[in-house]
This record gives C-alpha cells, sequence and structure tokens, in this order.
C-alpha cells in the first residue's frame, strides 16, 4: 500500500490555486467590477478608458467652481463638431442652472460629480446614497436631462462608492489622460500632455474654469482630429452592457 503524503503548505498553495480559478470562471457583465489576478482585479473599478479599434476618444469638463468659461468651451466644441460630457456637482448647477440648462440644450452629456464635492471614498453607503441622489435630482430638474454618468470628486473611489453608484443606475467613470489643466500649466503644456497620452478609448480630464483651457481646447480638437480621432461624449464610446472592466479600469466587451 501506498501513502502519498502532502505537506500543509503544499495543501494551502493548491486550495488557494483552487479559489482563484473559481473567481476567474466568474463572468462580471455590465457593472463596474472585474473578476488583482492574472491581470484581473477583485475590487471593484470605474471605467478609465475604453479598448476599442475605433480611432475615437472621449472629453470631459468637471464644473465644481465657476462658470465663466463654460459657454465659450461649448461654442468651441460645437465649431469642431465635437461631443464632450460635463460632470456637474450639485451646487454649482443650484450657482448656475441656466448654464446647466444650456449644455442640456446644446447636446451635450451631463453627469453627476457629486452634491458637494467631498472624499466619497470617505462616507458611508448612506452617505454616498444621499449626495448621488441630492445632485441627480438637482441636475434633472434644471436640465431635464437623464443622469446616468458619475465621477468621483478627486478620483477617489472604494467598493462602496462604486456599488452604491450601482444600484442607484450609474455607470462611474475615471479618466485615463489628466490634462492637468487645474494646476495653471500654460495651454501650450495641456495641449502636449494630451496628445503624448491619447490612444483609442481614451477618456480625456479637463475642467470647464481652468487657467488656460479657452486656449488649449481649439488646439487640442484640431490636433486630435489630425490625428483621425472622433471626439465624443463618454456615453457614445463605452458599452452598456456584456463587458468586463481588467485591473487597469479597461472597459472591454465580452466576445
Amino acid at each position: 500500500m501506498h501513502f502519498i503524503v502532502v505537506k500543509m503548505k503544499s495543501l494551502l498553495s493548491m486550495v488557494a490555486i483552487l479559489v482563484v480559478i473559481c473567481l476567474l470562471a466568474i463572468n462580471v457583465n455590465g457593472n463596474a467590477a472585474a473578476s488583482v489576478y492574472f491581470g484581473y482585479s477583485l475590487r471593484k473599478i470605474p471605467i478609465y478608458n475604453v479598448k476599442t479599434d475605433e480611432k475615437v476618444v472621449a472629453i470631459s469638463f468637471d464644473a465644481a467652481w465657476g462658470a465663466d468659461k463654460t459657454e465659450k468651451i461649448m461654442e468651441i466644441l460645437k465649431e469642431y463638431n465635437a461631443g464632450a460630457t460635463f460632470f456637474l456637482v450639485g451646487f454649482w448647477v443650484e450657482n448656475y442652472p441656466e448654464i446647466a440648462k444650456k449644455i442640456a440644450e446644446n447636446g451635450f452629456e451631463i453627469g453627476t460629480h457629486s452634491n458637494t464635492h467631498p472624499d466619497m471614498a470617505k462616507l458611508n453607503a448612506e452617505q454616498i446614497k444621499l449626495e448621488l441622489e441630492t445632485s441627480v435630482k438637482t441636475i434633472e430638474d434644471a436640465t431635464n436631462t437623464k443622469v446616468e454618468l458619475f465621477r468621483a470628486p478627486f478620483g477617489s473611489y472604494n467598493d462602496t462608492l462604486i456599488n452604491t453608484s450601482e444600484e442607484l443606475g450609474l455607470t462611474t467613470i475615471q479618466w485615463d489622460v489628466d490634462s492637468l489643466d487645474w494646476k495653471g500649466i500654460s495651454a501650450v503644456d495641456i495641449t502636449t500632455r494630451i496628445l503624448n497620452k491619447v490612444f483609442n478609448g481614451s477618456i480625456i480630464l479637463c475642467h470647464n474654469n481652468s487657467d488656460h483651457i479657452l486656449e488649449a481646447l481649439p488646439m487640442i480638437l484640431d490636433r486630435l482630429q489630425k490625428r483621425g480621432y472622433k471626439v465624443k461624449c463618454i456615453g457614445d464610446i463605452i458599452y452598456k452592457d456584456n463587458y468586463t472592466i481588467n485591473h487597469e479600469g479597461t472597459q472591454i466587451k465580452n466576445n
């Protein structure tokens, strides 16, 4: 009679491998979860960019303070036939309801950027829900537009935040190209930074009231279009269902 001796350490390793295989077998569809092993993540991750063969990118503008440049931004976008997504904070909409309404009337996409711009990863689920529900109602009342996208202030998130966002029917959006326009860098530096980092399916982060956005935006759009990119709203490039998000935040359409 022969006996097989298995050391406890080896047994635990085998069990761990089996657990990982089981986890990877889980198919994640239509939400921000991805099934960090073999290129996948076990934590919730927002959409940073989209895997696509199309020459398409999305540009977005976070609006929390100030509005005097917003209408000119829209004029420039329309001049270049470009789409854009504006993430609005609730108190910003309360301060500038007519401009929020104009964003919608001009055909641009609107998402929520919270109600009071806190670090939402430090909030509990009920506080997060209040932030999101209040901001969505404020935006929808002012613009008569349904809100489907959410971007966390400071890009700060955790599983509770994304889970709560999903429960409210919101898709959480991050970015993979940070213009750093909020730092006050020059229009040329903003443009160069974006052009050096952008690729198919990128989501570009800008701000509606940064110092040099009005000088930078025409250069950004002109050069992107000369490279063959179409500039669209985020909602026009992301997948709405049957997708996976990998550990880098890339949204991938399932076969």
